[in-house]
């Protein structure tokens, strides 16, 4: 028996159509993690001041439904008055400045054990040598399959 090129097309289909699976029993992770500061120990809030040379501890809670990887911190300067899209409070802001020595702050920490809660505590000394002014705090999560939801909130630095 001779193969003919339809005999070779029908076998190079049902191997196609074989090699494919339905993904249908797979348990996709189509959830975005959260994260809030809107509790009684969640900080900084809206407008907070923090004093130069003061240690805080900054918290929030983040909350995912199957993982938890990863958050960061992020505190930079406003002194050009940018915002940010989740931005809930707006505070009174100084005059757009230059700046000369500001605050950058980012760092990023790993939330192990497969945790689907978790409370960021982690404190924060702001240096005495840096420009006093408007902040940004903002508080970043990843879950384990790469969903990421952010937080930014407006503080103030004084002297």
């Amino acid at each position: 028996m001779r193969f003919t090129p339809k005999y070779y097309f029908f076998i190079l289909s049902i191997l196609l159509i074989a090699s494919c699976s339905s993904d249908d029993n797979v348990d996709k992770d189509e959830e975005k993690p959260t994260i809030s500061v809107n509790y009684n120990e969640g900080f900084p809030q809206g407008c907070v001041l923090l004093v130069k040379g003061e240690t805080y501890n900054f918290r929030a809670k983040v909350t995912d439904n199957k993982a938890l990887a990863s958050y960061s911190i992020d505190i930079h300067n406003n002194f050009d008055h940018h915002t940010h899209d989740d931005q809930v409070t707006e505070c009174d802001l100084e005059d757009i400045k230059q700046a000369i020595n500001p605050l950058i702050f980012i760092e990023n920490y790993s939330i192990e054990d497969n945790l689907t809660s978790y409370e960021i505590n982690t404190p924060i000394t702001i240096p005495s040598d840096i420009d006093a002014g408007d902040y940004h705090c903002a508080y970043s999560v990843t879950d384990q399959t790469g969903w990421q939801a952010r937080t930014s909130i407006d503080i103030k630095i004084i002297e």
